[in-house]
């Protein structure tokens, strides 16, 4: 017969397993265990497991115990594990983008040691703000007035639809209606911060005159345009650059803001890509 749960929680097998780790952890896999013993008898195996083993008695608390330490091994190791990338995408999102360089790895290391002044400001002895550490380096990279820095590009768009476009029109290409890393789709961010979608243009081709003549209808709160990432549309196509919407924006006194994706710094071309 099958002991109980409790039986066996309290066998001198599972003293040890019970010290070592949580008892609610240790219930869970013995649970589990328990429903494979079930099922691998009513399937008439006989024996549950290989001969010589583990013993071969269905009521020794051993039997349960090994199973279950081997559980609590499998379900504490990290699912993240390198990888050798051999699909010829240098920057793969699926496995991690880039790989970061060892000054990177150093400088992260030595400051997660211990303690650090991630909000604090050691010149004027008070709370300070994470963003200095970051702000005026990616203002320097990329000339940009401001900078904040957000988990995830999804989180930045939301962060910047919600702020200048709430309850308002933003004009965006039919062709650049796309889904985005994480399952997110532009209409549904856009609806989630708040703001109302206003199509321009059609599928393959939105020209700079769409723009104007959605901007007369809807009276919008910004200008979108967004990178489509990992597809493109070829053939008979036609859309307008980012420095014809942001002359098209300085002239309306529209923002215009640009989801770049994962964005690129440095110059592929420099780098021999």
């Amino acid at each position: 017969m099958i002991p109980s749960l409790e039986r066996l929680l309290e066998s001198d097998a599972f003293a040890g397993i019970l010290e070592a780790h949580p008892r609610g952890l240790v219930v869970q896999h013995l649970r589990t265990e328990l429903d494979r013993v079930r099922r691998e008898l009513n399937d008439g195996k006989g024996s549950v497991v290989d001969p010589g083993a583990l013993p071969r008695d269905v009521e020794d608390p051993q039997l349960y115990a090994v199973g279950v330490e081997e559980r609590l091994r499998v379900s504490a190791t990290p699912s993240l594990r390198s990888v050798i990338n051999g699909t010829g995408v240098i920057l793969h999102t699926n496995l991690g983008r880039a790989p970061l360089a060892d000054s990177a790895l150093d400088a992260m290391a030595s400051v997660a040691r211990g303690y650090a002044n991630l909000e604090y400001d050691l010149e004027a002895g008070s709370r300070g703000s994470r963003y200095d550490h970051c702000t005026d380096l990616l203002r320097e990279l990329t000339g940009a007035g401001g900078a904040l820095v957000s988990n995830n590009g999804a989180a930045a768009l939301v962060l910047a639809l919600r702020t200048m476009a709430f309850g308002r029109a933003v004009l965006v290409s039919r062709g650049e209606l796309v889904e985005i890393g994480g399952g997110f789709r532009i209409p549904e961010i856009l609806e989630s911060a708040g703001a109302t979608l206003s199509e321009v243009g059609s599928t393959n081709r939105t020209r700079l005159e769409d723009y104007r003549a959605g901007a007369a209808k809807s009276d919008p709160a910004l200008i979108l345009k967004v990178h489509r990432s990992n597809f493109r549309i070829t053939g008979f196509t036609e859309e307008a650059s980012l420095g014809e919407l942001v002359g098209l924006g300085a002239e309306l006194g529209v923002p215009v803001v640009y989801d770049l994706g994962s964005g690129l710094l440095a110059d592929p071309e420099r780098l021999g890509l």
